[in-house]
């Protein structure tokens, strides 16, 4: 899997919402001042040989889905800030956004719970 496109990720994030849609579709759901239907037929497109979107044909029309879901292309940007800018370390990005976002006593409580139900078999 490779990195989207700011643009190419608004698609994604519309696709992702909407579960299908034909480009009108999307089109409808991106915030003003919105694309050029052209635009974002092209962008469709090239998420398409990207093999992240598929399409039902009715005619001439095309019907676009998600190939990938949010979760996989969440976990793939996780997997890819750790690598580039932490060294792989789990550690050193949680201890990243504990130093730059004041991390609560109960965020961490929260944190420590949900690390103490991934130990449990």
């Amino acid at each position: 899997m490779r990195e989207l496109t700011n643009a190419e990720e608004e698609i994604m994030r519309v696709l992702w919402k909407l579960g299908k849609g034909f480009v009108k579709d999307v089109l409808a759901e991106l915030p003003e001042p919105k694309p050029a239907y052209n635009t974002v037929s092209t962008i469709i497109r090239i998420l398409e040989k990207k093999e992240l979107v598929g399409y039902i044909a009715y005619g001439k029309t095309h019907e676009y889905y998600p190939l990938i879901s949010e979760e996989q292309y969440r976990r793939f940007q996780t997997e890819q800030l750790m690598t580039n800018y932490f060294d792989g370390s789990l550690k050193k990005l949680v201890s990243f956004f504990v130093s730059e976002k004041n991390v609560s006593l109960s965020e961490a409580d929260e944190i420590i719970k949900l690390l103490n139900q991934q130990k449990k078999p």
